[in-house]
């Protein structure tokens, strides 16, 4: 037994130092620089690129009488081939009687390419292939020539990318109709559009062993806390994995509460919200190939707030925000307090109203906790299938599962008729506040089995436990429950009610640095004066 054990370790370790000689092979080609010598050069980065049909190698020769050998790397489907013909093959090699042969061998050097012979914007130098490989798998086109230990990136970009439009997930009445993108430069030059200034910095580093992703950090300096810019770096510099494709991953990696049902990294793929966040002194940080952008720090509060809400009179807009407040509450304890009511406090109900319900429970097999417990799972079912289903399908399955499986368990005596109202009266509340609907349905269903043992005694131990919770929680140091905890009075106008645009005059000092006044006192509107 233990022969065939240190067989088994013997063999992992000579399959682990297999695979790190590989790789060390590997990435000492790759870091090699390089050599004045072409075709070595070519032969370098086909055994790294290997025999991918998309990689394009095309050798050629310009010059004095063509005596200069060079070729050109890129990547079909991801270049632009209008760049390459036309500004970087079609100067090189009708040019033939720019250089003498005397030229040649004194003056000619890769600074006179990069700077008098390649019309494109931008264009850089670079003496490792490791970088130069890098630079090729996104886009840019690499141009080694003979006899010089320097290549050329040469900036082609070009692949196919999906326009801006208007985001599915947060539609507004009133206000912009764009979104992100999938593309990041489109991305940041929507947020360019938006800040026009010179203190709006952009900065990018690359993420994922394996996929090299290009990662953004945006802040607008002078505004943002130096420390939360330093901190927001430090986590993403510290994610060593494979592949990072989609701006969540990096939220599980860098969230202050990983075991927290509550998210502690905001998300949105609307620009005016992402800059609104930016000029509150946040970071944002946008992924290349996902149209959501991260911001940080988060708070509580930030998910009943909407873009539309500053784009509208203040008071309807707090109108709406309370009723996202009074939806948030309902489609959390909805089913509890029904439990809690029908099952511990008969007492609390109106007689006529409790001898409705009894009426209508009457004859149904399971007790009350029972019947909530699966409904809810039923309504998550169905929502889960609208949602992964093909549109038309899913608006199918929806209607079907809401007249005909709760019409039919109500006829068969299966569940109760006030059961299937209060879960559907549930499930359109969950609808109103889409950035906590996960955290709801986990507290959905923690209330109501608390109520099914305790009553309502166990649907306060549950809410104190969620506040005392939401007040421990930290976002990148903020406090999660601010303003409301600690208690900030000059924040609050931003809260439950939001007050008119002129008396925000201080950005969210949990939030913001030095710099807390955000425009002047005294804008409030007036009718202008009669003359005397």
């Amino acid at each position: 037994m233990f022969r065939h054990i240190f067989k088994k370790l013997h063999f992992w370790q000579m399959f682990n130092a297999n695979y790190h000689e590989q790789d060390g092979t590997s990435s000492k080609l790759s870091q090699a620089n390089i050599s004045r010598d072409l075709k070595q050069n070519l032969k370098v980065l086909r055994n790294i690129l290997g025999t991918s049909s998309d990689v394009i190698i095309r050798e050629f020769s310009f010059g004095y009488e063509e005596k200069i050998n060079a070729a050109l790397i890129f990547l079909d489907g991801m270049t632009d081939k209008a760049i390459i013909n036309e500004s970087i093959i079609k100067p090189l090699m009708y040019d033939s009687h720019l250089f003498s042969p005397q030229e040649l061998s004194v003056t000619i050097n890769i600074e006179i390419i990069r700077t008098t012979m390649l019309s494109v914007g931008e264009v850089k130098k670079v003496i490792s292939l490791d970088e130069a490989v890098n630079d090729c798998l996104y886009g840019d086109t690499i141009l080694l020539i003979d006899g010089f230990h320097e290549a050329l990136v040469i900036s082609t970009k070009g692949w196919e990318s999906r326009s801006v439009e208007e985001p599915k997930t947060e539609a507004v009445v009133r206000g912009p109709r764009e979104g992100f993108t999938e593309t990041l430069r489109s991305n940041t030059t929507l947020l360019r559009r938006k800040i026009r200034n010179p203190n709006f910095i952009i900065e990018t580093l690359q993420l994922g062993e394996k996929t090299k992703t290009n990662v953004c950090i945006a802040y607008l300096k002078g505004v943002v806390n130096p420390r939360l810019v330093e901190e927001v770096k430090g986590r993403l510099k510290r994610i060593k994995t494979d592949a990072i494709l989609e701006s969540g991953y990096i939220e599980q990696f860098i969230e202050d509460a990983p075991f927290s049902p509550f998210p502690t990294v905001a998300n949105s793929e609307k620009p005016d919200v992402i800059a609104a966040k930016l000029l509150e002194g946040r970071v944002a940080i946008l992924v290349d190939g996902t149209p959501m952008v991260l911001t940080v720090p988060m708070v509580f509060i930030e998910s009943f707030q909407t873009a539309e809400d500053y784009y509208s009179r203040p008071y309807y807009a707090s109108i709406v925000r309370m009723l996202r407040f009074l939806a948030f509450f309902i489609t959390i304890t909805a089913p509890a307090v029904y439990v809690a009511l029908t099952t511990f406090h008969q007492e609390l109900i109106p007689t006529p109203l409790l001898i409705t319900m009894a009426a209508a429970r009457e004859g149904t097999p399971f007790p009350a906790v029972a019947e909530a417990l699966i409904m809810g799972t039923v309504f998550e079912i169905l929502r889960e299938a609208g949602v992964r289903l093909p549109r038309p399908v899913g608006s199918a399955i929806s209607i079907v599962g809401a007249l005909v499986i709760g019409e039919a368990a109500v006829s068969a005596g299966l569940i109760g008729a006030p059961m299937v109202i209060v879960i559907a009266l549930t499930a359109i509340a969950s609808f109103v506040v889409p950035s906590q609907s996960d955290v709801a349905a986990l507290l959905r269903l923690i209330f109501t089995v608390l109520a099914g043992f305790l009553g309502a005694f166990g649907i306060m131990i549950g809410l104190m436990g969620v506040l005392i919770h939401l007040c421990a929680l930290r976002s990148f140091g903020t406090p999660y429950f601010s303003p409301l905890a600690p208690l900030s009075l000059g924040d609050v106008k931003d809260v439950f009610f939001r007050v008119p645009m002129w008396a925000m005059l201080t950005r969210p000092r949990t939030i913001g640095w030095h710099d807390y006044q955000r425009q002047e006192w005294g804008l409030m509107p007036h009718p202008p004066k009669k003359d005397e």
